[in-house]
């Protein structure tokens, strides 16, 4: 059984050319976290309708010539009265194998196929915190990185900016 997968493996390593793009998950992280409640335990007896603010950012580093790590950032903010319940902050990491994409391609790879990956890794985390911080159960809704990829593209067409493959960090997403 052992010989058989070695044979795989040794199939699954052929050149590029001859298979074409690949793409490969090769680890899933969590780079940074934190949960803060700044108004504990006050905030517990609050009957105000929350408000809540979710922001997104993505860092793409190529670490060699086919292997990029890609960092998505959730941030969600929940006020009431304009007074903070909580923050919740997750930087979910990927480390992600692309060989074989043209350039466009391989922007486009990283700025949506990687994030899908990792989203619902850092909604269960973030709905993970919130459920141990003392909250209420909250899930974060399904994204389409695809739009926001879209909106960003063409931002930085009209910025002149280079790609995601090119750049240390990308913007907010």
């Amino acid at each position: 059984m052992t010989e058989e997968i070695q044979n795989d493996a040794a199939f699954g390593a052929t050149d590029e050319s001859a298979t074409g793009p690949s793409f490969t998950v090769e680890k899933i992280y969590v780079k940074d976290v934190s949960f803060e409640v700044p108004n504990a335990p006050a905030v517990f007896n609050e009957q105000t309708q929350p408000q809540l603010q979710m922001n997104l950012s993505q860092q793409v580093t190529r670490l060699n010539d086919a292997a990029f790590e890609v960092v998505l950032g959730v941030t969600l903010t929940c006020t009431a009265d304009d007074k903070p319940l909580y923050l919740a902050e997750v930087k979910q990491a990927g480390v992600f194998g692309l060989a074989g994409f043209d350039a466009q391609t391989l922007d486009a790879m990283l700025g949506t196929h990687c994030p899908n990956v990792l989203y619902p890794y850092a909604r269960q985390l973030i709905s993970d915190l919130i459920q141990a911080g003392g909250f209420p159960p909250f899930l974060l809704q399904p994204l389409s990185f695809e739009a926001l990829y879209a909106e960003g593209l063409r931002q930085r067409m009209t910025q002149g900016q280079p790609g995601l493959e090119s750049s240390e960090a990308a913007g907010n997403a």
